[in-house]
């Protein structure tokens, strides 16, 4: 697990998730909470829980639940919540689903 931060901008190597500062909006964006705009501490806590719950199967009971649980009270979430959200690819697409088949029509080849 590990979460890449600078000064501008955050990265995991094991979720989606990103998260960048926006000088304009004055805080930091983070790409599985799309339009709140967060301190750096608590996008910091965004990034590691995308990047927790992308290694570990996390659930009631988890070992790592109680941390989980406490993350998301930071961000306003429930744990439940907070692990649906940041889970979703970019696009809105779990990791559990398939995208949907890019096949072209029949009447596209005519």
């Amino acid at each position: 697990m590990t979460v890449t931060i600078s000064d501008t901008a955050m990265t995991s190597d094991r979720s989606h998730c990103t998260a960048w500062h926006s000088s304009d909006r004055n805080g930091w964006e983070v790409s599985w909470l799309p339009g709140r705009i967060l301190d750096r501490n608590t996008a910091i806590t965004a990034t590691t829980l995308a990047d927790t719950a992308a290694e570990h199967d996390l659930h009631d009971g988890h070992r790592l639940w109680p941390h989980i649980e406490s993350w998301a009270a930071e961000l306003g979430l429930t744990a439940p919540e907070a692990i649906d959200s940041a889970s979703q690819q970019p696009g809105g697409i779990s990791p559990k689903q398939e995208p949907a088949s890019q096949q072209p029509s029949h009447e596209a080849a005519d």
